[in-house]
């Protein structure tokens, strides 16, 4: 279900400690980067999965071709990539071993096509269209400085 609530997102954000970052650039100057760099500053567990990056660490983090690639769980999978990309990264998040809490797609990224697969397949949290980095300012930090940075 597209979750919208506050206190639903609140609470996974304080709940989860590993995030799997899907499109994680290398690039400092990458909205992903920062929006990660940021993630770790407050305490989460970081994995970039990026297929154009394996051989590279970023922000210290062995980096992950797939998501089911993943040798260990996460908590939440946030996603970096174009809209129309979504339902490809939706189907890599339902063959996952162990399913993490919620699928998260960052700032101006939507897919029906996504979201009614993850619905279908009884994904209970749902972000879409919305700034993981923001909504944790927001909510878990009550900070007044709000930016997603893009």
């Amino acid at each position: 279900m597209l979750v919208t609530d506050s206190s639903t997102i609140k609470k996974l954000l304080v709940e989860s400690k590993t995030i799997a970052i899907v499109g994680l650039s290398p690039r400092e100057d990458a909205v992903s980067y920062r929006v990660a760099s940021y993630l770790q500053e407050k305490g989460y567990r970081i994995v970039p999965v990026n297929p154009r990056a394996v051989d590279q660490l970023i922000l210290g983090q062995q980096v992950y071709p797939s998501l089911e690639s993943l040798p260990f769980p996460v908590d939440i999978v946030d996603v970096f990539r174009r809209s129309e990309f979504l339902p490809d990264v939706a189907a890599d998040y339902l063959k996952m071993s162990t399913k993490p809490k919620a699928f998260w797609a960052q700032l101006g990224l939507f897919s029906q096509e996504a979201l009614d697969m993850l619905e279908d397949a009884g994904v209970a949290d749902i972000m879409m269209d919305r700034c993981i980095k923001v909504d944790h300012q927001m909510l878990v930090e009550d900070d007044t400085n709000l930016a997603c940075e893009i």
